[in-house]
């Protein structure tokens, strides 16, 4: 069974840093991609960023430059820093694991499993 659990989230003010962590465990295929997510009440989850099972990494234009994902050697810590913190950045962060596929020349990813949660705060 595989569980992902988030933690690293708290209080902030705008311009500050956190890093996020995602533990992962079970039994989740080698070539699983994973993201991380965020959603604010009354809105729609966001992708914020994918790390893929080629090792590159994508970002949503909102946090680019500010964000990154990385992994650890083991495979088992998702990791999110997060600099330059703004307002806008708070939210429920959520990571995810999943598949990528190759339908008619465009990829789509599938997420598979998800973490609780862990809520970021960021005031001005």
């Amino acid at each position: 069974q595989v569980q992902l659990v988030e933690s690293g989230g708290g209080s902030v003010q705008a311009g500050g840093s956190l890093t996020l962590s995602c533990e992962v465990s079970g039994n989740i295929y080698s070539s699983y991609c994973m993201g991380w997510f965020r959603q604010v009440p009354g809105k729609e989850r966001e992708w914020v960023a994918r790390l893929d099972n080629d090792g590159s990494s994508s970002y949503a234009d909102s946090v680019m430059g500010r964000f990154a994902i990385t992994k650890d050697n083991a495979q088992t810590t998702l990791y999110l820093p997060m600099n330059s913190l703004k307002t806008e950045d708070t939210a429920m962060y959520y990571c995810a694991a999943g598949a990528s596929f190759l339908g008619g020349g465009t990829w789509y990813w599938e997420w598979d499993y998800w973490g609780q949660g862990t809520q970021v705060t960021v005031s001005s």
